[in-house]
């Protein structure tokens, strides 16, 4: 996969689909890599015609470590938010127009979950130019909105284990514990991405900087009132991550915004949801051209 200058690091990133389509830039959550898109979610999305690039964000994968900073001090951040940290999500929104510049387009539809969901507001606050729409799955305009459950929330400051097949089996309890309570779980599925995922890089010191510049990022409600792109809001209303008030303030925050609230789901993306998302992502674009 190429990698390119941007924003000062490197960010490693792949494209699909046809060259001629509407660019829709991907953006993934907290610790994830681009190799952790489900390919039902990329094969529809190609196939409602879009040009479709991800990207491994800094600090995962095989884009731009930040191991010099050290670990973040979550505990002092979940206190007080005023605490300094390498980057923040402003600056990850800078990787993702800097990526655009780098591959020459001009702009692009945006669509991020969970941390990418927060990262894709703040691009379309502080880089509008460069959005022509914006989906945000399963996120907030706040760590104070939406806050997880104490079981997620255990779940998510659980220690890392660096052996391979004890990490996997780690990956795969965690995502049971957060899971869609009203669909199947794909354990094959998030088994087989679990191990492509810790083969490219399995870094969770990375993912340790990611929640902190989540929780160090300001509220970014007074800057989505100023969003006019069409903008697609959705949430699962059993989500135990990121809970349902996330998704209603960030829909509440967006002028015009649509909401799309799914009975069941959880903090993923179950394969029976994918079809009618990329139907409504497809609808999203066709009312920006």
């Amino acid at each position: 996969m190429p990698a390119v200058p941007a924003n000062g690091i490197e960010l490693e990133y792949q494209t699909f689909g046809p060259e001629d389509g509407p660019a829709l830039l991907l953006i993934h959550g907290l610790g994830a890599q681009m190799t952790d898109w489900p390919s039902m979610a990329i094969d529809g999305l190609i196939g409602a015609g879009f040009h479709v690039i991800a990207f491994d964000n800094r600090d995962q994968g095989r884009s731009t470590w930040f191991d010099e900073a050290g670990a973040p001090d979550i505990g002092a951040l979940l206190v007080d938010s005023d605490v300094d940290v390498p980057y923040l999500l402003s600056d990850m929104a800078a990787d993702a127009a800097a990526l655009l510049e780098a591959l020459a387009i001009p702009s692009a539809h945006v669509l991020g979950v969970s941390m990418g969901g927060m990262i894709a507001q703040q691009l379309t606050i502080d880089h509008p130019h460069v959005v022509t729409t914006l989906t945000s799955i399963m996120s907030t305009p706040s760590p104070t909105v939406g806050p997880p459950t104490p079981e997620a929330t255990a779940a998510l400051l659980v220690p890392a284990v660096d052996e391979r097949s004890a990490a996997i089996e780690q990956s795969v309890a965690t995502s049971r514990i957060i899971a869609s309570p009203g669909f199947p779980f794909d354990e094959a599925g998030l088994r087989s991405r679990a191990e492509v995922h810790f083969d490219r890089g399995h870094h969770p010191v990375g993912t340790g900087r990611q929640l902190a510049a989540i929780l160090a990022s300001p509220d970014r409600r007074p800057g989505l009132a100023e969003v006019t792109v069409p903008t697609l809001v959705v949430h699962g209303d059993s989500d135990p991550l990121v809970t349902l008030p996330g998704g209603l303030a960030t829909a509440e925050a967006v002028p015009g915004a649509e909401l799309w609230v799914i009975k069941g789901m959880g903090h993923d993306l179950p394969a029976q949801v994918i079809p009618e998302l990329c139907t409504r992502q497809a609808a999203l674009a066709a009312v920006a051209s």
